[in-house]
């Protein structure tokens, strides 16, 4: 992984220190925590920071367990599948099955393409686009 993963998840989660409900109706803070938010809740900009890192982690070790073989990847595409498995779930991740199927074969062309064919792509906008072009390059926009 890259040191630009943190920037990169700040820019696209965006900080919220209030709670609010995210486009599947949960209640999230911070940069996109959703776990046991409460309506109304506040937080500081530490507490987010704080929990951005904690669930960077969460997300690698569900990336561990389900994939092992993402640590294969070079550093651009494990960050690739850092945020989408911070954005998605684990759970939603392992329903990409030609997606992940085509990262582990190295075919990034039909990676990129299968992901941005995506429901979720047509969610995030710019960022899916990037995430994409992450995959099919290997290189930062």
């Amino acid at each position: 992984m890259t040191p630009l993963l943190f920037d990169d998840l700040e820019r696209d989660e965006g900080l919220r220190l209030t709670a609010y409900r995210d486009t599947g109706g949960r209640w999230t803070i911070g940069y996109g925590h959703g776990e046991g938010v409460s309506p109304g809740e506040t937080w500081t900009t530490d507490q987010a920071l704080g929990a951005l890192h904690a669930d960077v982690a969460t997300a690698i070790h569900a990336l561990d367990d389900a994939f092992a073989w993402w640590r294969t990847l070079d550093d651009v595409r494990q960050d690739v599948m850092v945020e989408l498995c911070f954005n998605m779930g684990v759970g939603t991740l392992s329903r990409f099955v030609n997606t992940l199927g085509a990262i582990r074969r190295g075919d990034w062309a039909t990676a990129s393409a299968d992901l941005l064919t995506s429901r979720w792509a047509s969610q995030v906008g710019a960022r899916g686009a990037r995430l994409a072009a992450m995959l099919r390059t290997g290189a930062r926009p």
